[in-house]
């Protein structure tokens, strides 16, 4: 059965850099919905900054996104295409 997907976006900070194999391994576990990826260290802050693109069903995007938002020191916001 088909499952209707959406495009959305993920914009990850990592202030923690201890949550980073976990927020990998996450990110592995749900590389089939990814279509990229894109990391910028800003080292003056001790930052990470990803971006994620996903084409994915809602309920996959949505506990992505709630997964990494709650690993230590990792914030998320998510921007969904309003075209179905």
């Amino acid at each position: 059965m088909f499952q209707e997907t959406r495009v959305a976006l993920i914009g990850i900070m990592v202030e923690n850099p201890d949550s980073v194999e976990m927020m990998n391994q996450l990110l592995h576990d749900y590389s089939q919905y990814i279509i990229g990826r894109m990391g910028i260290p800003y080292r003056e802050k001790k930052l990470s900054i990803i971006s994620i693109v996903l084409d994915a069903p809602i309920d996959k995007i949505s506990s992505l996104s709630g997964k990494l938002g709650m690993l230590d020191g990792v914030s998320t916001k998510t921007i969904y295409t309003k075209q179905r």
